[in-house]
């Protein structure tokens, strides 16, 4: 290992031992002793564990631990489900918990799987008229499919596989640009490995294919592929979740004002979430709250997930809501429909010890299963942080949630926090309130 005149750049740090790496990076911190302890602290106490958690990433020193939690009473097509969550959000859990309690009332969650296609492209670069290309396109496919077979084998024997081929011209956007399209199902895994093995099979195939074949001549024997990859836009993964009920049967949500006025700004809060975008990326972020709280306890990609939504409610030219309202006939109806690529087989659902506890804990579904549920907690979510702005305002409850976290930053003491928890069950909570609580509770006079 090298490291230059400051010390910050390293040379070789990817073949130092496990030890070598966390003493660097410790020395690297003011306090080189205690940052050595805080990182081994956090260390799991089993060998085979620990060995497991440092090959799921890379330069591993440690973990970091993030809060596991469940939010039960969710029913969902008529079964219960207890939902595993992982996040660090105050609030978050309760939220989901308390619209669930309230759903299961009226019947619970309604959801529904529109679609589970995904997708991938072979983008390349290939000068010639479009036309021949369409021509081949049939004798294309078959070399596709057969060459990919091998591939594809075990996945079409648990009924997915490539379902779609196209070839898509993009010359108007990018001289010369390309793609091939591929449509995949991939059952209940998400498949991101498979469609990319898939992917670079057929990117092969393509620049054996076009150079020899007898329609193309002179400059349209050339094809360049730039790469081959998985979309994590499925605008053809889709799920919806619903509930329903009267309007009079939301009552017990707003004790200060009437059913149908509660209604009427629930449904002013989405409408303007659909007009306006400041406000539909934080109402959005309150629907992912839910969907990637269950998609990590599940060992599902978040990020994937989240890139995909956003795109998605982007969809018609303006970033908007991805939620909807109706009230008709005295009936209050609120809606979700997202895509969802994810799975329940292979990746971290079948390496992560609690990413098979979570799965093992809502009855081991499939993705199909597994979509509606995520797409329903963050309907839950989404439904209780709207609650709580057109009524008591979303501080009340988060801050009443955030108390513990202060109170541990102000180092209070067991006896300390019982008090404070009992006293701002009446009063606002805000760090200078609760730090003065604390003084005076620690300086009666």
């Amino acid at each position: 290992m090298t490291t230059n005149t400051n010390g910050k750049l390293v040379s070789g740090f990817s073949k130092m031992s496990k030890i070598d790496k966390l003493n660097w990076v410790a020395q690297q911190l003011t306090d080189s002793e205690g940052a050595l302890e805080d990182l081994k602290d956090f260390w799991h106490p089993k060998e085979e564990i620990q060995k497991l958690l440092d090959e799921f990433s890379e330069n591993t020193i440690s973990n970091f631990a993030v809060p596991f939690g469940v939010a039960p009473n969710f029913i969902i097509n008529g079964k219960p489900y207890v939902v595993p969550m992982v996040i660090e959000e105050s609030s978050v859990i309760a939220a989901a918990s308390n619209a669930a309690k309230f759903w299961s009332k009226y019947g619970g969650f309604k959801t529904e799987i529109i679609s589970t296609i995904k997708s991938g492209n072979v983008h390349f670069m290939w000068d010639g008229p479009f036309e021949k290309l369409q021509a081949i396109q049939p004798e294309l496919e078959e070399l596709i499919l057969d060459a990919t077979a091998p591939i594809t084998a075990n996945m079409r024997a648990r009924g997915g596989g490539i379902t779609a081929i196209e070839i898509l011209d993009h010359t108007q956007e990018l001289k010369n640009y390309h793609k091939i399209r591929v449509e995949f199902e991939t059952v209940d895994s998400m498949g991101a490995n498979f469609i990319n093995s898939c992917l670079e099979e057929i990117a092969s195939i393509l620049r054996d294919f076009i150079p020899q074949h007898p329609s193309f001549e002179g400059k349209e024997k050339e094809v360049k592929v730039i790469m081959s990859i998985l979309s994590n836009y499925t605008p053809d993964c889709l799920v919806k979740a619903s509930v329903s009920c009267q309007v009079s049967e939301l009552a017990e949500l707003d004790k200060d004002h009437s059913p149908e006025e509660f209604a009427w700004k629930f449904e002013q809060a989405v409408r303007i979430a659909q007009v306006d975008t400041y406000r539909a990326t934080t109402h959005n972020k309150g629907i992912f709250n839910g969907i990637d709280a269950v998609a990590i306890a599940t060992g599902n990609d978040f990020r994937a997930i989240e890139a995909c939504g956003h795109t998605f409610a982007s969809r018609n030219g303006k970033y908007t809501s991805l939620s909807d309202v109706s009230i008709e006939n005295g009936v209050f109806t609120y809606w979700l429909t997202i895509p969802l690529a994810i799975g329940t087989v292979g990746g971290l659902t079948a390496l992560h010890p609690l990413a098979k506890r979570s799965l093992e804990l809502l009855g081991n579904p499939g993705a199909k299963e597994l979509m509606q549920i995520v797409a329903a907690v963050g309907l839950a979510n989404n439904f209780g942080a709207l609650k709580s702005l057109v009524t008591k305002g979303i501080q009340i409850g988060h801050m009443k949630m955030h108390l513990m976290n202060i109170l541990n930053q102000l180092e209070a003491s067991e006896t300390e926090k019982a008090e404070a928890v009992h006293y701002f069950t009446h009063h606002k909570v805000s760090f200078n309130s609760v730090s003065q609580f604390l003084q005076n509770l620690r300086n009666p006079s």
